[in-house]
């Protein structure tokens, strides 16, 4: 069992940013952040393998940068130029089945979540 747990969400304006932070109790190769608006399905937002590829959901790319600091089991996901459309709790994901996936099937651990509020 992998211990997952997500910090630094919080409430800016648009245009401004947020950096998150997700410790795990252990190490796992493939990790994601995802997302979930009221009303709507949780969606993968960024991912990263263990060789460090990373891939993102189209519409943060550009402005999300998924990164992992292994030593420490932290994965980060540093958010800029934010919208009001990136408002959402935001959770990590680990023990991806396979490397890059944005499919919430594909994880086995989650953390909690941490919210981001963007204003306009």
């Amino acid at each position: 069992q992998v211990q997952v747990v997500e910090s630094g969400g919080g409430s800016v304006q648009a245009g401004g940013s947020l950096r998150l932070s997700c410790t795990a109790s252990a190490y796992t190769s493939n990790l994601a952040w995802f997302r979930q608006a009221p009303g709507n399905e949780r969606e993968g937002v960024a991912s990263i393998s263990s060789t460090f590829t990373t891939k993102y959901l189209a519409s943060v790319e550009g402005r999300f940068t998924i990164s992992r600091d292994n030593p420490r089991n932290t994965l980060y996901l540093q958010m800029n130029s934010l919208k009001p459309e990136d408002t959402a709790m935001y959770y990590c994901a680990a023990d991806g089945r396979w490397a890059l996936s944005l499919r919430r099937a594909d994880y086995n651990y989650w953390g909690q979540g941490t919210q981001v509020i963007v204003s306009s």
